[in-house]
């Protein structure tokens, strides 16, 4: 479905009841721009660019386990709040949405070296259900389903003394496409490098400081729009008390590199900043961990803006 064009069909009413029309041209075309930029995406609600749900990383989300085989659950609830334009202020109109997920990770670390690092690989099959209701636009959809899968052939962990170290790549598929606005996939391929690292001030290691990042290069969809690249970092703060609960600061700030080129593309990049809190705790003799966490986006360019709470299952097997 054309984004624009459902916009363009709503802008008749808009002239003489919507708070966000001006007959001034200039504004006109801002408003036009801002939600072809924001929309031409399905199921976009979450990512800078790209597929990567933000926020979903826990305090040492640099860390990689040991060798074994894991699952990891991302429960993902994310509250639209407004849609933002390029100055981070809010669009006119009641512009909210809601993004649900639950993103199934299988991760395999062996016991095999590689440039001194453990090797391993993992796969992510995401399930989401979209529902938006942007005024603005004329869009009240939802769609749901299983999303774009993610297959990872490259893991590498290091582990020092007071350090550890991650360099990981791969490729999201586009498997999840419908013709909803909200549909669960994206429409479009992406291949994904990540590098980051955690430190230890103390010995005991029961305070850590971890910064995760996450370069997207996005490839073109079947529209002819080329998307720009986007950079992400995930850092924590964390504190592991006697009890073995640990409790940190996180927060993750995210930019689009450049702007969409070729098909119906618009000048405007977008940003995202968020701050939040996370609790933990595993439970050695199950071999099961489980963190929640909430996030609040405090900055947003050319996109939605809202609230992320996620809860993280960990099974060892």
């Amino acid at each position: 479905m054309n984004k624009v064009a459902t916009f363009h069909s709503k802008e008749t009413r808009m002239k003489s009841d919507h708070p966000a029309y001006s007959p001034n041209p200039k504004n006109s075309f801002k408003i036009k721009a801002l939600m072809a930029l924001l929309l031409c995406t399905p199921g976009a609600a979450l990512a800078v660019t790209g597929h990567y749900v933000p926020g979903v990383a826990e305090v040492k989300g640099s860390s990689v386990p040991p060798p074994g085989t894991y699952y990891r659950g991302y429960a993902v609830r994310y509250e639209i709040n407004q849609l933002s334009d390029n100055n981070g202020n809010a669009v006119p109109g009641n512009n909210t949405g809601s993004v649900t997920a639950l993103a199934n990770r299988f991760i395999h670390i062996t016991d095999k070296k590689f440039l001194n690092a453990d090797y391993g690989f993992d796969i992510i099959i995401p399930i989401l259900h979209n529902s938006l209701d942007f005024n603005i636009s004329g869009i009240d959809s939802s769609d749901g389903g299983v999303g774009d899968i993610f297959v990872g052939p490259v893991i590498l962990g290091w582990h020092g003394q007071q350090w550890d170290a991650v360099f990981a790549s791969g490729v999201w598929f586009d498997t999840g496409s419908t013709s909803e606005p909200t549909s669960p996939g994206k429409g479009y391929k992406s291949t994904m490098i990540t590098l980051g690292s955690t430190f230890y001030p103390d010995a005991a290691k029961t305070w850590s400081f971890s910064a995760l990042s996450r370069y997207e290069i996005n490839f073109d969809d079947d529209k002819g729009i080329d998307r720009g690249d986007s950079w992400l970092v995930e850092w924590g703060l964390g504190k592991r008390l006697d009890n073995g609960i640990q409790l940190g600061l996180l927060g993750y700030d995210g930019w689009q590199l450049e702007e969409n080129t070729g098909g119906d593309s618009v000048p405007g990049k977008r940003e995202k900043h968020a701050l939040g809190l996370e609790a933990s705790y595993f439970w050695p003799n199950l071999g099961f961990g489980m963190s929640a966490a909430y996030l609040n986006e405090y900055e947003v360019k050319n996109g939605p803006q809202g609230d992320l709470f996620r809860i993280n299952m960990t099974k060892v097997f």
